[in-house]
């Protein structure tokens, strides 16, 4: 009996020794992660864990590390930032947890994604011990798979291409020839002298040449403005700026008729006292007494009192009567034409008749008028051969090889678009794609520095800024584009309506549009619409079915 006793003692004493020195498992239940499943962000997987050490777990002299490790592919695992919490009797800065009551916890954590994350799991891992002493807690799963919707952009932003850089053809273009009449102080007559400066025989010959083609030269109007200088009383200068108005209108009438042009509107006006030229003419002088004058046009506004107040400086007054004066007593002629280039079946019949006819920017706009990859190809690099100094050529190849998944040719033709313009914006830009495209975000960023006036920048910079998670920012960036890049960042913004609407309008939809499409259903509860949709992308890419399968956005179809 005693024996019976002091073993059954013994056996106690063991198991309160023994319980003093383990922790015990943890369950799933006791955490919650934010978000389940984990979803990729800026090139990571973030995670907020939220836990719990139940009440009477944690030993007063335990300390527990908690790890969180991500398990994935073929037997791979990475750890993200662990925490450590202590017991009440633990001398330390970690979080205390109390024995009888237990306690609550918040930790952040994050991993760098891979695509093989896709498929993984979520494992809290522990080291502890109790004072120095080693106790083992298994490991709990509290998170299934990555859902990498924003890594979409890598395939996404290849629906919108490379940055083209645009041509600068106009097919009608506004242009002016302006002559200049000079006459002598207080006269109106036109002098022989001044109707033979080059001026005014480039007018005339403009006229000339407007009558002579009269399919590539468009004339709108003539304009005469006749100025008296602003010496003077204002009633003589008004009758004197008159009748310049007056002489050079007939001279000009005399030009139109004699250019066969003589239904061309002349609209004809004067200026009595021509104050604005003379204000310009003295800011760009260097006379004396220049900031004087400047600040007697700003004191005082009437004519006679400025006139009164500028007359009085002796020295100034001669400089303004030999040097400024004579300049204002004049009238000006300009000729608004328009200049009527090809159109677009001429400048095609042009390529094909012989293109060294054509410009740079008439045929950067042939190439823009074709819809085939290889018809643009040849255009460009007649383009390029043609015009070798120009940039444009060279980076609208490196888009074309860009689009077609050639990285290594695209290069080469960026570093040729760049050897003749080394701040070329689309040529950065279509660098910062590619770095995109291979997840290197710093260099894309550090490319779209260079690219802000690049054409097609808004495009680039909101498919870095969904790499980077910023998606609200991204969807601004897009503005009116319909593209699936812009559709996505639409998405992940969870502006599904927008998003719709957007897919609808894709210029040249794809594979991966009808994916989104399906991504969009789906998270809105249409399921079959969903799944029609995700039928149509596999059927046209096999990478799309690949990528499909292991897609949590459609767990619930498997």
């Amino acid at each position: 009996m005693r024996k019976n006793l002091i073993l059954s003692i013994a056996v106690v004493s063991a198991l309160a020794l023994s319980s003093c020195s383990k922790l015990g498992p943890l369950s799933a239940d006791n955490f919650t992660v934010d978000p389940n499943p984990l979803e990729t962000q800026g090139g990571k997987v973030p995670a907020t864990i939220n836990g719990m050490f139940p009440a009477k777990y944690m030993k007063k002299k335990a300390v527990v590390t908690v790890v969180p490790e991500l398990r994935y592919g073929n037997g791979q695992s990475v750890q993200g930032q662990s925490a450590t919490f202590q017991g009440e009797k633990v001398l330390g800065n970690d979080q205390t947890i109390a024995y009888k009551v237990g306690g609550r916890y918040t930790m952040k954590t994050s991993f760098d994604y891979v695509p093989e994350m896709q498929q993984s799991d979520m494992y809290l891992t522990f080291n502890a011990r109790i004072g120095k002493k080693s106790v083992e807690v298994p490991a709990v799963k509290v998170a299934t798979g990555v859902l990498a919707t924003p890594q979409l952009y890598k395939q996404t932003l290849m629906n919108a291409g490379g940055c083209i850089a645009p041509d600068s053809f106009q097919r009608v273009k506004a242009q002016k020839t302006e002559a200049n009449i000079k006459f002598l102080i207080n006269q109106a007559n036109l002098r022989k002298g001044e109707l033979k400066n080059n001026t005014v025989q480039e007018f005339v010959n403009m006229l000339k040449k407007i009558n002579a083609d009269r399919e590539g030269l468009n004339l709108k109007n003539v304009e005469v403005a006749a100025y008296a200088s602003p010496e003077g009383g204002f009633k003589f200068n008004d009758k004197l700026a008159g009748k310049r108005q007056d002489v050079t209108e007939n001279y000009v009438k005399k030009q139109l008729k004699s250019a066969a042009l003589a239904d061309a509107n002349v609209d004809a006006n004067y200026t009595a006292q021509d104050w604005d030229g003379f204000k310009q003419l003295v800011q760009a002088s260097n006379i004396q007494d220049k900031d004087v004058i400047l600040r007697v046009l700003e004191m005082y506004k009437d004519p006679q009192e400025r006139e009164n107040q500028i007359r009085n400086m002796s020295q100034g007054f001669r400089e303004l009567a030999d040097g400024i004066l004579p300049e204002l007593r004049r009238s000006r002629l300009i000729i608004n034409y328009e200049t009527v280039g090809r159109s677009d079946q001429q400048i095609k019949d042009q390529f094909t008749a012989d293109p060294t006819q054509l410009s740079a920017d008439e045929l950067l706009y042939a190439a823009a008028l074709e819809n085939s990859a290889a018809k643009k190809e040849t255009i460009y690099k007649k383009a390029a051969e043609l015009y070798g100094n120009d940039y444009r050529a060279f980076n609208n190849l490196a888009s074309l090889a860009f689009n077609e998944g050639n990285e290594v040719q695209a290069k080469n033709y960026i570093n040729q678009a760049l050897s003749k313009n080394s701040k070329a914006p689309e040529a950065n830009a279509n660098l910062g794609l590619i770095a995109m495209k291979n997840g290197q975000l710093k260099e894309a960023e550090n490319y779209l520095a260079n690219a802000i006036d690049a054409n097609g920048f808004g495009e680039a910079l909101g498919n870095l800024n969904i790499a980077q998670g910023n998606y609200a920012t991204a969807v601004k960036n897009f503005g009116q584009s319909t593209s699936n890049s812009a559709a996505l960042a639409q998405i992940l913004n969870k502006d599904y309506a927008a998003a719709v609407a957007t897919l609808n309008n894709v210029k040249n939809p794809d594979a991966w549009t009808n994916y989104l499409m399906a991504i969009v259903l789906n998270r809105q509860g249409n399921t079959s619409g969903a799944k029609s949709y995700l039928q149509k992308a596999i059927a046209a890419d096999n990478a799309v079915a690949t990528y499909a399968a292991k897609d949590l956005e459609f767990a619930n179809l498997k």
